[in-house]
C-alpha cells in the first residue's frame, strides 16, 4: 500500500450516526472499484475504511459510522474535522482489500449492504455506470429504520435511470407509508431466491451479518469462489 496525504475538503453528517468525507489526495493514485483505504491515525493505528467514490475521481468519498462518542471511528472523524478546520492534511494508505469489482465477469451482480456497508457497494455501481456496463445488477440495501438508510435517494436515482439496475430496500422498522421490503435483510434475500449459483455477489456490513449471510447463501447454492467480501479474511 502506498502512503499519500490528503486535505480534507468535508465532513458532512447524513445523520446523526453517519458522516460523509470528502478528501482531495494531493497524489493521485490507482485502486478498483470496492477496495479500501486505510486512516492513519498513528504509526501503528491505520484504520479501514471503504472507498464510496468510483475510481477514476477527483476526491476520496467516505461513509463513516460513527454513532457513540470517543469510538473508533468518531475518532476518526473528530481527527477529520480539526484538520478541516486548521487546513491541515491526513495520511491514508491506499489501496487495500480484494473484494473489488470483478468487472470483466458477465455473470448477473447481486450486490447487498448492510448499513454503511452501502460505501463499498456505492463505488462498485458508479464504476459499472462509467463503463457504460448493462449486466443485470440487484441491489439489497439493509438498514434498521428509514433514518438509517441514509443515502436512499441515489439507490432510487440508479434503479429509476439504469434499466440492468434494480434496488431491493429493506428495513427492520418500517412505518405504512415505506415504499420497500419489511425484514431482515438475509432472511428477505433468502424468501427471494431460490439459488445463488450463477451470481457474482459482493457483500459488505458489519462481520457478523457477512459471516451469517455466507451460511445462509451456503444453503441455496452460492459458488464461494465467486462470493466476495472483504470481511472473510477477518471471519474464517
Amino acid at each position: 500500500m502506498n502512503t499519500i496525504r490528503c486535505q480534507i475538503e468535508k465532513v458532512t453528517p447524513f445523520n446523526d450516526a453517519v458522516y460523509q468525507i470528502i478528501l482531495k489526495p494531493e497524489t493521485a493514485f490507482d485502486f478498483k472499484a470496492g477496495q479500501y483505504l486505510c486512516v492513519v491515525m498513528g504509526e501503528k493505528d491505520k484504520r479501514p475504511f471503504s472507498i464510496a467514490s468510483a475510481p477514476d475521481a477527483e476526491h476520496i468519498e467516505l461513509h463513516i459510522g460513527a454513532a457513540v462518542s470517543e469510538s473508533y471511528p468518531m475518532q476518526v472523524v473528530e481527527r477529520m474535522k480539526e484538520c478541516l478546520a486548521n487546513g491541515t492534511s491526513m495520511e491514508i494508505e491506499v489501496p487495500g482489500g480484494d473484494a473489488h469489482l470483478r468487472h470483466d465477469s458477465t455473470r448477473p451482480r447481486l450486490l447487498i449492504a448492510g448499513g454503511t456497508g452501502f460505501s463499498y457497494i456505492k463505488s462498485i455501481v458508479e464504476h459499472q455506470i462509467a463503463l457504460d456496463q448493462k449486466i443485470p445488477t440487484t441491489l439489497y440495501w439493509g438498514c434498521r429504520n428509514v433514518d438509517a438508510m441514509y443515502y436512499e435517494s441515489i439507490a432510487r436515482e440508479w434503479h429509476e435511470a439504469h434499466p440492468w439496475l434494480h434496488f431491493v430496500p429493506v428495513l427492520e422498522e418500517a412505518g405504512g407509508d415505506w415504499k420497500g421490503k419489511k425484514a431482515n435483510l438475509l432472511a428477505q434475500i433468502k424468501a427471494d431466491y431460490v439459488s445463488l449459483n450463477g451470481y457474482d455477489i459482493y457483500i459488505a456490513g458489519r462481520f457478523d451479518m457477512v459471516g451469517a449471510a455466507r451460511e445462509v447463501f451456503r444453503s441455496i447454492g452460492v459458488e464461494e469462489a465467486h462470493l466476495y467480501g472483504d470481511a472473510f479474511a477477518f471471519i474464517k
